[in-house]
């Protein structure tokens, strides 16, 4: 049975949301509060692979299910898809208006500028190669690979098969290529190279929404993204794993050497070029990018300046700090503050030293020590995220406005 033309508008709406990234339990809120102003009684569920939307009246219901494919997280059309929907919230947009205000941010998005683009991951793969310490041999060489693994992601738009074979891929090539710089360049940081040029694609920031929506009740929805992350993750260290296999039967390598000689004061433009580097990867919107950034680098400062109370602690208070700047800074821009908290939380996710702590289980057993306190600092920084978001209110469901229910006489 067909969907009602009147019920439609909030099916584009939902499928819109999920195809940006937008955590389920989110897109659950929003079109609940859209159906209450418009008088229309419904249900919402929406999984990563599929929605089911049903629709209630006197005498019929109305049930809508199809299966998508998961979302990938586009930070300009979220920020646009949430002024669309305040406009109906608010009523000031008629349900015919809405399909072509969709349809317009669908077109903004297929807009790709590969130079931005190639520019964005070489300075993204240099920027967090400083942060963690590293020589200028590995740092100009983490340059080229983070604009080749964008050549790698282009390619992908071509070949089906190349998708799907993407994250393991990259790893592998990359360390076949980091490998063979070792033989001629002696003092090159192997597994430091190769974990910043993938540093994109480290699902942290996917296992935090993860875990974030598994404790805002979204069980299902979290619980499945929580283990799709785990897998990305086991993708990647298995390129990595293969690709030292190979070049280690061949050539003499150093899986253990690590050259740190960068001077202390290059961290400081790390860290602001890190956040601009992701501006163009997330498509922030112009108007965003400043304050963007500047959450980004806060929520890092933040970590610094109270790491002598432990990891716990400081990445707590720099998930409160961010939440509150992301909400700050949604008033002033009136953009929604998930846009800023994002970037902010970006900063904080452990995504590279679970990659790291695996490593050292797999390569350097006698560190088991190191491998496992890895691994805790790895288990505090996600609690203190999530912590940090619990008592700050990020999960409160979105209540309408007393205003927003009036209704017309």
């Amino acid at each position: 049975m067909k969907i009602p033309e009147k019920y439609q508008f909030i099916v584009a709406l939902g499928k819109a949301l999920h195809v940006y990234g937008i955590p389920s339990y989110k897109i659950q809120a929003y079109l609940t509060e859209v159906a209450i102003k418009q008088g229309i009684t419904g249900s919402f569920i929406d999984s990563p692979t599929w929605i089911n939307y049903v629709f209630y009246e006197d005498e019929n219901s109305y049930n809508y299910v199809e299966c998508v494919l998961p979302g990938s997280l586009n930070l300009g059309a979220y920020s646009r898809i949430a002024e669309l929907t305040n406009k109906v919230i608010d009523s000031k947009i008629n349900n015919s208006e809405i399909n072509e205000e969709l349809n317009s941010i669908h077109a903004k998005t297929k807009v790709i500028n590969h130079y931005r683009l190639t520019l964005a991951y070489t300075f993204s793969a240099g920027s967090f190669s400083i942060l963690i310490g590293t020589n200028l041999v590995s740092f100009v060489f983490s340059l080229l690979l983070g604009a080749f693994i964008y050549l790698l992601v282009y390619l992908t738009s071509k070949s089906k098969y190349l998708e799907n074979v993407f994250e393991s891929l990259s790893a592998l090539v990359v360390t076949i290529i980091c490998c063979l710089l070792t033989s001629i360049f002696p003092n090159f940081n192997l597994g430091l190279t190769i974990l910043s040029s993938i540093i994109i694609f480290i699902p942290g920031l996917a296992i935090t929404t993860a875990l974030e929506e598994i404790t805002s009740k979204s069980l299902v929805s979290g619980g499945a993204k929580l283990f799709d992350s785990i897998i990305l993750l086991f993708k990647q260290f298995f390129g990595v794993l293969l690709g030292l296999a190979l070049m280690t039967s061949l050539v003499d390598i150093d899986l253990t050497y690590h050259l740190s000689e960068m001077p202390k004061w290059t961290i400081f433009f790390a860290i602001p070029i890190l956040s601009i580097s992701l501006l163009p990867i997330f498509q922030v919107r112009k108007k965003d990018m400043i304050f963007g950034v500047l959450t980004g680098v806060i929520a890092f400062l933040m970590i610094v300046l109270f790491s002598g109370y432990g990891v716990l602690v400081s990445t707590f208070i720099g998930t409160l700090v961010v939440v509150g700047i992301s909400r700050l800074f949604g008033l002033i821009s009136k953009t929604p503050k998930t846009v800023y908290l994002i970037q902010g939380v970006i900063m904080l996710v452990p995504g590279s030293k679970s990659f790291m702590g695996l490593s050292n289980s797999f390569f350097n057993p006698s560190t088991t020590t190191g491998s496992a306190n890895l691994f805790e600092q790895v288990a505090f920084i996600l609690m203190g995220i999530i912590g940090g978001l619990l008592f700050a209110g990020t999960f409160r469901e979105r209540s309408p406005k007393k205003n927003r229910m009036a209704t017309k006489k």
